[in-house]
């Protein structure tokens, strides 16, 4: 007799595991703490009875205020952070307190959880979410007391009469407080903040039982009856296109139902799909094997013939000669004519893959003149108006519910992905899960731009740096939205017209390079090849002068100050959306990351000790940090990196836990980078397919401690997801210098030495 099959997954390991763990799970990490409802939600997600004070925040007459998280979880914690503000300015008592995700909605605001923003752009209008609730509250229980609002006071889930014992719970004040105006912004006062409770402090993360124990709902985990699974064979050049194609094999393949072919994309490729050829199944597998045996022809089009080697000779070419001036201060070629020692140097980094851990995924169902999308997305909002677009619906028509995502790192704020759900839903009439392969993410993505750059400075006869000449070339970002862009000012502000120099005489230039494959924003953005550049050649400086080269960063960063546009040479800079007058470069503060870090790495004992260590520091996104990598060489004459140092100043932060552990990702994220990260192109296409040949560092190619020190301060938020990732291949490289001798001009270190 024929034994009984089992059928087993990992998630149903874990989900099994978590009977035995769930329960010590939540006991200790989330003690007395709020509770995530289970996702995904629809908008509105909270019942029509009670307060609701605006979008973000509602209070149920039985005491339950359900809180929306309107920004995306992938990690970074930012739904463990971003309702307990509120909560906090509320009043509220987190175990009183469901967190909900919203959907895509105009309604919130800026939805986009991307260019470390979350917190840095709208930390006071949370508070403000939270204070109006609380207003409302405390203006009925003042009435009730016949006391003036002042004489009140919102906390621990209830509204108490100053110098008493009396009080009303939130719950019996929502159902008269609904009936209150809306007060206007100028009528709510913020609490001091001192008053918020869990402000900086070490904060659990909310959705971690149901993540290990496999409860958790990412994009690829939403069921619905009657879906369908979709694979696509995309064109392996950008801009490419199907020339011919055999679905008979395809066909045959048990489970396949249907070949569709998708629109070729257009430039400008924006957040198109790249077009091809969908294969729709009854599960994944049929439509895997259906895919690899489908026989099509493809025509590669404009980008047909691009090399990104022989790209990388043309973007040395190019940085030999004068581009656009973004920065002038002085007169640096004279200065650097009447130099009495000369140093040049120049740089090159590769094109980069986003690579996160969970490959996009979409479940869309098209029925009824309307669409509804189940989406791993930091960008619903996108998301949704390129859906509508492309089903020539109107936006009001389409719903993006938002999963939690397993990394996203940019890569999913661009929503070709989704449309492509949407497409195939539409044309199959039932619900359809696109599925896209780690083969499909690291050979179709929105890559990093590759870059090159030359930097010369002078030195006195006292070995001072007195000249500054930079020039930088890259295919820009907005060369995805504009076919016509080549030049990339937009990034100028990412390091470079933003780059704090006590030099007299600075010049520097933006060369234009065209892009031949779509250019995406990846963590840190151009702040990656920037800090690169520019922290190697200060080591560089450092070398030639004879001196430390913590004392060189210092000395070419000049004296504490705030550091003003005049300055800079720039009539306006770039800010992350942000204007540099309102968040100025503060020099003191870049100053104590790199003095604290090299105090915390013992920099000064190093050479007694025999250690080597290489140094960086750089601001992004309104943060600074300074990192310290040791690299030692192991029983094989391998490198390998011992120990690392980070130190950020990221002002006012809410959730202490999650900012050290964005900074010792950062550092593993950046050693990657560093040691391994390319993709190369041949022919138009990308070379690499998955992590055999794009790399990520193991476990043991880690630092065997990462020591992490947040400096604490009341200054404006920062960002905090990707500012540590800058300065890290730089202080890698640095320190490879350090132990070898080698200097590392182009990355990934592979290439260079061996690791």
């Amino acid at each position: 007799m024929e034994e009984p099959r089992i059928r087993l997954s990992r998630r149903s390991v874990l989900q099994g595991l978590g009977i035995v763990t769930a329960g010590l799970s939540l006991e200790v990490v989330l003690p007395n703490r709020a509770h995530a409802a289970p996702m995904p939600t629809a908008y509105p997600p909270v019942p029509p009875e009670g307060l609701r004070a605006n979008v973000f925040v509602h209070l149920a007459p039985d005491g339950l205020v359900t809180i929306v998280c309107h920004r995306s979880e992938m990690g970074q914690g930012v739904r463990s952070s971003l309702p307990v503000l509120i909560a906090d300015e509320l009043g509220a008592d987190m175990a009183h307190v469901k967190i909900v995700q919203g959907d895509g909605d105009e309604a919130y605001g800026d939805q986009n959880t991307d260019g470390s923003s979350s917190v840095r752009k709208i930390f006071d209008d949370l508070r403000y979410a939270g204070a109006t609730a609380r207003t409302m509250l405390v203006a009925v229980a003042a009435k009730r007391w016949k006391v003036a609002p002042e004489a009140c006071e919102a906390r621990d889930h209830a509204v108490f009469l100053k110098g008493s014992q009396k009080a009303f719970k939130f719950g019996e004040l929502t159902t008269d407080a609904a009936k209150l105006k809306v007060p206007a912004k100028s009528a709510v006062t913020l609490r001091p903040r001192s008053e918020l409770k869990h402000l900086g402090k070490e904060l659990p993360l909310i959705d971690g039982p149901d993540i290990v124990t496999g409860r958790a709902v990412f994009g690829a985990d939403v069921k619905l009856p009657g879906m369908l699974t979709a694979v696509i064979a995309r064109p392996p050049v950008a801009g490419g296109k199907v020339a011919r194609y055999d679905a008979a094999k395809t066909l045959a393949v048990p489970g396949v139902r249907k070949v569709v072919e998708l629109p070729t994309a257009q430039k400008p490729f924006l957040f198109q799909p790249l077009g091809g050829l969908v294969v729709v199944a009854d599960h994944t597998w049929a439509a895997m094997k259906g895919r690899a045996v489908l026989d099509v022809t493809w025509e590669g089009g404009d980008n047909a013939t691009y090399d990104s080697a022989a790209y990388r000779e043309q973007l040395l070419e190019v940085i030999g000669k004068p581009g656009k001036v973004v920065r002038n201060v002085g007169d640096a070629e004279a200065a650097l004519a009447k130099s009495a020692k000369r140093v040049t140097a120049t740089y090159n980094t590769p094109h980069l893959a986003h690579a996160p851990m969970e490959p996009p995924a979409a479940v869309a169902k098209v029925e009824n003149g309307t669409c509804e999308v189940w989406a791993t997305t930091q960008n619903p909002q996108a998301a949704r108006s390129e859906v509508a677009t492309a089903l020539g619906m109107d936006p009001s028509k389409v719903t993006i519910h938002v999963t939690l995502l397993g990394g996203g790192f940019g890569r999913k704020s661009k929503p070709d992905y989704v449309v492509e759900a949407a497409l195939v839903s539409k044309a199959m009439g039932a619900p359809v899960r696109l599925q896209w392969t780690r083969e499909d993410d690291v050979r179709h993505d929105y890559y990093h731009s590759t870059s090159a750059q030359r930097l010369e400075a002078g030195l006195d006869a006292n070995g001072k740096v007195v000249a500054w000449h930079q020039r930088i070339a890259f295919p820009p970002i907005g060369s995805t939205f504009a076919d016509s862009t080549f030049a990339g000012e937009g990034e100028m502000g990412q390091g470079i017209t933003d780059l704090p120099l006590a030099i007299p005489d600075v010049r520097m230039e933006n060369c234009e390079a065209r892009a031949h494959t779509r250019i995406g924003w990846l963590r840190s953005v151009a702040n990656i090849y920037h800090a690169f550049a520019v922290q190697s050649f200060i080591d560089e400086l450092a070398h030639a002068k004879g001196t430390d080269p913590r004392d060189t960063l210092l000395e070419v960063l000049g004296p504490s100050r705030i550091v003003t546009p005049k300055e800079l040479g720039v009539p306006k800079v770039p800010n992350y959306g942000q204007s540099l007058e309102q968040h100025p470069v503060d020099t003191a503060r870049l100053r104590r990351v790199i003095e604290r870090v090299t105090g915390l790495a013992r920099w000064d004992e190093r050479k007694q000790q025999g250690r080597a260590l290489g140094l960086a520091a750089h601001r992004s996104f309104l943060t600074y940090v300074a990192v310290v990598v040791s690299v030692v060489k192991d029983a094989n004459e391998q490198i390998r990196v011992d120990e690392a140092w980070i130190v950020a100043d990221a002002g006012t932060i809410i959730n202490l836990e999650r900012v050290r552990a964005q900074m010792e990702g950062a550092v593993v994220f950046g050693l990657s980078l560093g040691l391994y990260g390319q993709i190369t192109m041949k022919d138009g296409a990308t070379v690499e397919s998955n992590f055999r040949d794009y790399r990520l560092a193991r476990i043991a190619e880690t630092p065997r401690k990462i020591h992490v020190d947040i400096i604490p301060s009341d200054g404006p938020p920062g960002g905090v997801g990707e500012p540590g990732v800058p300065p890290v291949a730089p202080a890698l490289a640095n320190a490879v210098f350090a132990l070898t001798g080698t200097r590392v001009r182009e990355l990934p270190l592979v290439k260079s030495v061996k690791v």
